[in-house]
C-alpha cells in the first residue's frame, strides 16, 4: 500500500509488513502515515479475522529514525522552546506516533507481531500494542528512550507495566538494557519463542482466522477491559456479551463443525 507498509489479506488474515528494511524499518515521518493507514485498512475491513504485524530484512523495526530527533531541538530566534517542542517528539510527529501503536490495540481482532532482529525504542512499542508477539530468540529487545533523554511516549508507559509488573518495566525503561527473545519470554513480555516469529505468526493467526470470529472479538474485548475495570464491571460485561453471543449463527456453527469434526464456516 506504500514504499513503506505492505499490507495483503488471505483466508482472513491481514499481513502487514514495515517495508524500510535498508533502515532497519526505523520510524519516520511517511513510516508512521503508512502504519495508521495499515490499521485503519483493516479497521473497515470485516474478512480480516487476525493480524500479523512483522518487518522486513534484518529487523522488526530500529526505532525512531534519528532525523526525528532533530525536530525536539527545535528553538525559536529568542532561545525559547517552539510550539512543536513539546516532549518526547515534537509536535505532529508525536501525535502520529502514539496513533501508529494505539491504532493496533483498538482493533477488534487479534494482532500478532512476528519479532526478529532488533525492536528497540519505537519499534519495541510497536510490537506492545500487539496482543500476542513471537519472538525469535536471538531478537533484541529494548526501550532506548532514555539514551536520548526521553520517556518511551507511543504508549509504552501504560503498555509495558501490566505484561511484566512495574519493577520490572522500571528496570528496563531506566537502564535502556537489552533483552534477548528468551528472555523477553521468561520475564512475559513475549507470548512464544520461534525460530522463524513470521511463519509461526502466520500459522498462529492461520489457526485464529479458522475460529468463531464472534466469539474471538468477543474474547479479545473482555480481556482488554479486565485491565482497566472492576472484577463486577468485567463481569457484567462479559454476561451481556455471552448472552449476546449464544445461539447466534456463528456459534451453531461452531457447535455442528466441531460435532461434525469438520473446518467451521462462519460469517464475517
Amino acid at each position: 500500500m506504500s514504499e513503506r507498509v505492505s499490507c495483503t489479506v488471505s483466508d482472513g488474515v491481514a499481513d502487514v509488513r514495515l517495508t524500510r528494511p535498508e533502515k532497519r524499518n526505523a520510524l519516520d515521518r511517511a513510516m508512521f502515515s503508512a502504519i495508521i493507514d495499515a490499521a485503519e485498512q483493516v479497521q473497515v475491513d470485516r474478512s480480516v479475522r487476525a493480524v500479523v504485524l512483522s518487518g522486513e530484512g534484518k529487523a522488526f523495526c530500529a526505532g525512531l529514525d534519528t532525523s526525528l530527533f532533530a525536530a525536539m531541538a527545535d528553538r525559536d530566534d529568542a532561545g525559547g522552546a517552539t510550539q512543536r517542542d513539546t516532549g518526547g517528539v515534537a509536535g505532529s510527529i508525536r501525535v502520529d506516533a502514539v496513533r501508529a501503536v494505539r491504532s493496533w490495540t483498538e482493533l477488534p481482532v487479534p494482532v500478532i507481531a512476528a519479532v526478529h532482529g532488533v525492536a528497540v525504542g519505537g519499534g519495541f512499542q510497536l510490537a506492545l500494542g500487539a496482543d500476542l508477539r513471537i519472538v525469535a530468540p536471538d531478537a533484541q529487545l529494548g526501550v532506548f528512550e532514555i539514551k536520548w533523554g526521553i520517556v518511551p511516549d507511543m504508549c509504552g508507559t501504560q503498555l509495558l507495566p501490566p505484561l511484566v509488573g512495574p519493577d520490572v518495566a522500571k528496570d528496563l525503561m531506566f537502564t535502556a538494557r537489552v533483552v534477548s527473545g528468551a528472555e523477553a519470554k521468561a520475564m512475559g513480555l513475549a507470548t512464544r519463542v520461534a525460530d522463524d516469529p513470521r511463519a509461526a505468526a502466520l500459522e498462529l493467526a492461520a489457526e485464529v482466522a479458522s475460529r468463531n470470529p464472534d466469539a474471538i472479538r468477543v474474547m479479545k474485548r473482555l480481556v482488554d477491559l479486565s485491565w482497566g475495570s472492576t472484577l463486577a464491571d468485567g463481569l457484567r460485561a462479559e454476561q451481556e456479551l455471552t448472552e449476546g453471543m449464544i445461539g447466534s449463527p456463528n456459534q451453531l456453527e461452531a457447535v455442528m463443525a466441531n460435532l461434525e469434526q469438520r473446518p467451521g464456516k462462519f460469517d464475517d
